[in-house]
């Protein structure tokens, strides 16, 4: 009976198996002959931003492959602003509409591709928005528009910025399975919801002062453009003076409330169509296919754009995790490029090993020895991330970049109480005082402890010295703004965590300098597997997914995310350099 049933097994496994082959054969043919200039821009067109996927900073595909783009789960920023910076020039490009967007994107990213709409409007173009409902970052971002108009039946989330974070020291002594953490740094709380029931005054201090920098930089740049004063868009938070469309329309966050259809005629009316012609739309996907293929910087010099994007972890790495492995070669690569001049190193981290981190410094040190190095932070560059950036020539952040968080802090999971409950008894047997290793199954030993403790002491000694070298400061200097304090990219200018405030361009801009180059192009580094590739390697992990996607179902979206965040925290090997949580701003 076993024999059948793993015959027919293999079968059906075969079976499977061909038809993907199969299928993927007549895509790759009909993408292959295909042409090249398949994307078609009419005159008098409209530019629709719709940002249907997660945004990453960079995919990484090759572009020469007939499966680039298939399967990718993400959009990439640079492809988004390349599109936005070619419609600029595009004469058939009349304006750009964005249309109910749910924008999946850090505040850094949301902030630059602000800036790129804001520089399409430079030439005399124009940008509307609409959308049925407004969450605050969607509203952040559409704030640029020219015109901003809401459905007459929806809502706009105006009130200011928030987080939450969980703490857990009830659940693990109901359990019997906790975290045993050793950690240096006053606000390195990264572990404090294992330690504590509530926020000590310590973090709630940190996060009340990031929140109030970030929600600064966001309310300075709605001000602008909304000629509302920051003091009164402040009030317009405090009273909801956006929760209905009529209440957003008078406190002049919008400008018109209407349906879609009359948004239509004023998008046609803009153009200049008569009632019976139809507004040409391209969307963002299809003009990112041709913008893609447009060279906006060119030069016998080239700046290298290396992506460190992800939590670091120890190996190879790939498009969402960093590893010294991919980031090394990526570096390597561009520094034995003799037509590469200067490099940028674009971090957008949250820091994690403390060892892969080191390792990465090491080979910008090398790197800078040869060729100026610029790093240009994004979302998040804290911890782990900023270790990697901290030796850099020049550092660029933006104003709602968070970054800092030097510390670093150890934990390995325990269920010795859990063992004791159900009568699991562990014994172990050595050949030396210290030969054997730590147990789960047994209470943490003091001399294990020491020993942790002691050799995060070294890496924060260690880290202490590579900003104090990288960032010229005293390791005195260093240890005040450190013990694993968080920044806004604005805080950390101010205390000379990082040298300016600018975007990825202006670091690109900044190293051309640097080199003494008046005309560069960009090369980007390293190479991702396609999303086609990926989906392939992942068909056999398709059951992990479907599990995952049950528990979800079962148990809720909030306790999936804590039950995600455990388990993340236990995979974490080593002494880690890591952003203090998981920071969530709504």
């Amino acid at each position: 009976m076993n024999f059948l049933r793993n015959l027919l097994a293999s079968i059906l496994g075969s079976l499977f198996a061909f038809g993907i082959v199969f299928v993927m054969f007549f895509i790759f043919i009909s993408l292959v002959g295909g042409s090249e200039d398949t994307v078609s821009v009419k005159d008098n067109s409209i530019l629709e931003l719709q940002l249907k996927r997660p945004i990453s900073d960079y995919v990484g595909t090759n572009e020469l492959d007939p499966f680039s783009g298939i399967f990718e789960q993400s959009q990439g920023l640079d492809e988004i602003i390349q599109a936005i910076e070619v419609a600029k020039t595009d004469d058939r490009i009349k304006g750009i509409s964005i249309n109910n967007n749910f924008i999946m994107a850090g505040l850094a990213q949301t902030q630059a591709i602000r800036q790129a709409l804001q520089d399409f409007k430079s030439d005399g173009k124009f940008i509307y928005t609409y959308a049925d409902f407004y969450m605050q970052r969607d509203y952040y971002l559409a704030s640029v528009a020219d015109s901003v108009f809401l459905n007459p039946v929806g809502a706009l989330d105006f009130k200011g910025l928030s987080t939450e974070v969980l703490y857990l020291k009830e659940l693990q002594e109901k359990s019997g399975v906790k975290m045993e953490v050793i950690r240096h740094g006053k606000y390195k709380s990264a572990v404090e919801p294992y330690l504590q029931d509530s926020m000590s005054e310590a973090n709630r201090t940190q996060l009340s002062e990031l929140l109030g920098s970030l929600w600064s930089a966001m309310v300075d740049e709605i001000a602008g453009n909304r000629g509302i004063s920051d003091e009164n868009l402040n009030i317009i938070a405090d009273t909801l003076g956006g929760r209905t469309p009529e209440y957003a329309k008078h406190t002049r966050l919008i400008d018109d409330v209407v349906f879609y259809d009359q948004y239509e005629s004023k998008l046609a009316s803009r153009l200049k169509l008569d009632e019976n012609t139809d507004i040409d739309y391209i969307t963002l996907e299809d003009y990112v296919t041709y913008s893609n293929k447009k060279t906006l910087k060119s030069g016998d010099g080239k700046i290298a754009v290396v992506f460190a994007q992800g939590e670091i972890f120890y190996g190879e790495g790939g498009p969402d995790v960093i590893g010294q492995g991919i980031i090394n070669e990526a570096l390597i690569n561009a520094r034995e490029d003799d037509k590469v001049k200067a490099i940028v190193l674009r971090v957008n981290s949250p820091g994690g090993s403390a060892l892969t981190s080191d390792i990465i410094w090491r080979e910008v040190e090398l790197t800078k020895k040869i060729k100026p190095v610029v790093v240009s932070m994004g979302n998040v560059a804290a911890s782990g991330g900023y270790y990697i950036a901290a030796g850099a020539n020049k550092i660029f952040a933006e104003p709602t970049t968070i970054t800092g968080s030097i510390g670093v802090f150890g934990a390995v999971p325990n269920m010795s109480e859990l063992a004791d409950n159900i009568g699991v008894n562990a014994e172990q047997v050595g050949t030396n005082k210290n030969s054997i290793e730590y147990s789960l199954f047994e209470p943490i030993q003091d001399s294990f402890k020491d020993q942790v403790q002691e050799s995060i002491e070294d890496t924060y000694q260690t880290f202490l010295k590579r900003v104090s070298e990288g960032r010229n400061m005293t390791m005195a200097q260093v240890d005040s703004v450190a013990q694993g304090r968080v920044w806004s990219g604005s805080e950390a200018l101010n205390i000379g965590l990082v040298d300016e405030l600018g975007n990825l361009d202006d670091a690109i801009a900044s190293a051309a300098e640097m080199a003494d180059l008046d005309t560069y192009g960009v090369k980007k580094f390293p190479k991702y597997k396609s999303g086609f590739e990926r989906f392939m390697e992942d068909l056999e992990g398709a059951s992990v997914k479907i599990k995952n996607n049950l528990v979800k179902a079962e148990i809720g979206d909030e306790a999936f995310r804590i039950l995600e965040e455990v388990k993340a925290f236990q995979e974490r090997k080593g002494i880690q350099a890591r952003m203090p949580f998981a920071l969530d701003i709504k």
